[in-house]
């Protein structure tokens, strides 16, 4: 990689060609996102048409362990511009692609044959890219609303079918797009009162669309017409006459950054925790020159814009996403001004922490994440400096920094822009997780006051409660899985559909992790996946938050498991570890209690079933034989409940 700074659109973009045409590309794949965000709407095309040619097998070779996902792209018309522009977006945020590509409008054959390609590439995601000419291929000529809706029925009753064979053969998720329709058909039909019809009955079958997704977990439904009504062309009519392309290469450009943001969160690689600077970014002018009475956040249009922006990070604050204030500032009259102020929509209990001094932002924030127990590619940073920007940048290359530039009203919209903290569902544990990691500060408060650790857990009073899931918790579970990333063994990402299935199997167990102290409740905060194959139990995965780290919890499942597996006739209980980028501090869990390391082939049996994840260079197997196992830790009061309730 050359060393030669970036100070532009253009240098970034023959930096690429340069890393192409030396066949580089695959070997600094790693610093791609670093020339990546520093490209035009308009080069990021061209850039992902370099990008696409990467051997994936290669870049992996060159960075083992590099966030990779498959996707399969299949629909109804030509959709050339589409890879480059997923391939792209993903390197955006350091993931590779590994694409699977139907044949031209062969949507219907791949989804609804399990034999078919696309299923044998066990995509993690499959995009069925579809536009209005499915519907309007198949109606006579002339026709009118009435035949629109009769071909519309049918087609999204094709559509409920093939979601519906998806969810019962395939894996992963289904990504489906609502229906643009273009004006060029609406203005076929001469008469007002036609075309009300035609938009009417054309709305009601993109409903039913979206409400696949409340009936098929396996589903996502993304709604292109927020994407239209931002200005994004829905075709080009010569493409579409031409070459079949039906959907602009803009709108699937834009099609593919949304894709790239649930891809993300599939992946775990949702951010967790909103850092916001103050001055000239939450509120208008400088708190420290002004004063509390000077700032603007409401009463002009400036202030009413600081006001606006404030709204919207209220609305992320309540779907979890962790909020902190990182300011150069006097910390009491920041405070003063969240307690007080009249006009601020958020207040002192929306952060999770506010920091106001005089060092480095970047230093603020790395306390922040240790302070919070997550890696600092957790967090996004909002500010107005490009100093600050380029310090925490420089200093923190994990953070993801969004600019604002003095324009208060494009604040939201450049904060919103990359779906820093899309996730497929928000949950009940989700709203409350701001109080949660208060409740987390407070502990690590409380720490500070013993002599010891021991004396500390003692006093703290861990309680914790090891059962089969519920249905009602297989969304939390199933966000877990997708989430966690430093203590999870294996780093298998389950949509609810998959957990389901474990849940319910006749050899699998799903065992959901509560635990509980003198601060609140945590809530479920782990889950381990076992599966029983003969006289072995198999450990699967094993995952559990980040905010409930080293306080035992850990050894007292581990310690419950094993004595569950004694009393129901087994002879030993195998654990599985993947190494990935993130679980490092996880390595030695299994030889920390008792568990020693052997090779997959001592454990084949015949008839054994696949495992729960494939086999691969990064996979240890640890085998314990049930003799001595580890104790629960004398702090932690355990509950154990491993029979499952009918559903």
């Amino acid at each position: 990689m050359s060393t030669t700074a970036i100070t532009g659109p253009a240098e970034a973009a023959e930096e690429l060609r340069s890393l192409s045409r030396s066949g580089r590309l695959a070997a600094a794949y790693r610093e791609l996102p670093r020339l990546l965000k520093e490209l035009s709407e308009d080069q990021l095309l061209p850039a992902g048409q370099l990008l696409s040619r990467i051997d994936a097998d290669e870049v992996l070779r060159a960075h083992p362990g590099q966030p990779t996902i498959t996707i399969a792209v299949t629909g109804h018309g030509t959709l050339s511009s589409f890879v480059p522009a997923l391939t792209v977006e993903l390197a955006r945020h350091g993931v590779l692609l590994r694409p699977f590509v139907g044949d031209f409008d062969s949507y219907v054959f791949d989804l609804a044959d399990p034999g078919s390609a696309l299923y044998a590439a066990t995509p993690d995601l499959v995009a069925c890219v579809l536009d209005a000419k499915v519907v309007f291929d198949e109606v006579p000529l002339p026709w009118t609303p009435a035949d629109v809706a009769r071909a519309l029925d049918d087609k999204v009753h094709l559509i409920e079918q093939l979601a519906a064979r998806f969810e019962a053969d395939g894996r992963g998720t289904l990504l489906l797009n609502t229906l643009p329709l273009p004006r060029s058909f609406a203005a076929q039909l001469v008469d007002h009162r036609s075309r009300a019809v035609l938009g009417a009955v054309w709305r009601e079958a993109n409903a039913r669309l979206l409400r696949l997704a409340e009936r098929n977990q396996a589903v996502v439904v993304f709604d292109l017409d927020p994407l239209i009504a931002e200005g994004v062309p829905v075709s080009d009519p010569r493409m579409s006459v031409y070459a079949k392309a039906h959907l602009s290469t803009e709108l699937l450009a834009r099609y593919a950054r949304e894709a790239a943001h649930l891809a993300r969160g599939l992946l775990g690689r949702t951010k967790k925790v909103l850092v916001v600077d103050l001055d000239e970014t939450l509120w208008g002018g400088i708190l420290g020159e002004e004063g509390p009475d000077g700032i603007e956040v409401a009463g002009s249009y400036r202030g009413e814009a600081f006001r606006s922006f404030q709204r919207v990070v209220k609305q992320l604050t309540h779907q979890g996403v962790l909020l902190a204030a990182v300011s150069k500032n006097e910390a009491e009259t920041v405070r003063q001004v969240l307690r007080d102020h009249p006009d601020m929509v958020l207040c002192e209990d929306d952060f999770v922490r506010v920091v106001a001094n005089w060092r480095p932002k970047s230093e603020n924030i790395r306390e922040l994440a240790q302070a919070l127990n997550l890696n600092a590619d957790s967090f996004v940073f909002i500010d107005d400096s490009p100093y600050e920007r380029g310090l925490v940048s420089r200093e923190l290359p994990e953070v993801a920094v969004v600019a604002v530039d003095g324009e208060p009203a494009l604040h939201a919209a450049r904060l919103l822009a990359d779906g820093w903290f899309d996730t497929r569902e928000v949950t009940e544990a989700d709203r409350g997780r701001t109080e949660k990691y208060r409740e987390e500060l407070v502990r690590a408060d409380f720490l500070h006051t013993f002599s010891s650790l021991d004396d500390y857990l003692r006093e703290l009073g861990v309680t914790v409660r090891l059962a089969a899931v519920a249905e009602r918790e297989l969304p939390r579970v199933s966000q877990i899985t997708l989430r966690t990333n430093q203590f999870n063994l294996t780093t298998r990402r389950l949509q609810q559909a998959e957990v389901r299935q474990l849940a319910q199997g006749p050899d699998t167990r799903v065992l959901a992790i509560h635990s509980a102290d003198r601060f609140g409740d945590n809530g479920l905060v782990g889950v381990v996946f076992t599966r029983t194959v003969g006289e072995r139990v198999h450990i699967d995965n094993f995952l559990l938050s980040c905010r409930v780290f080293s306080r035992g919890i850990e050894q007292a499942c581990l310690a419950a498991v094993l004595r569950q597996a004694a009393r129901s006739g087994a002879r030993a209980v195998v654990g599985t570890y993947r190494k990935t980028l993130k679980n490092g501090v996880v390595k030695d869990f299994y030889p920390r209690h008792g568990f020693t390391p052997v090779d997959r082939a001592a454990l084949a049996e015949p008839g054994e079933p696949a495992g729960a994840m494939d086999d691969d260079d990064a996979t240890e197997f640890f085998v314990h034989r049930l003799v001595g196992p580890p104790a629960v830790p004398d702090h932690i009061s355990l509950t154990e409940s491993f029979e499952r309730d009918a559903w």
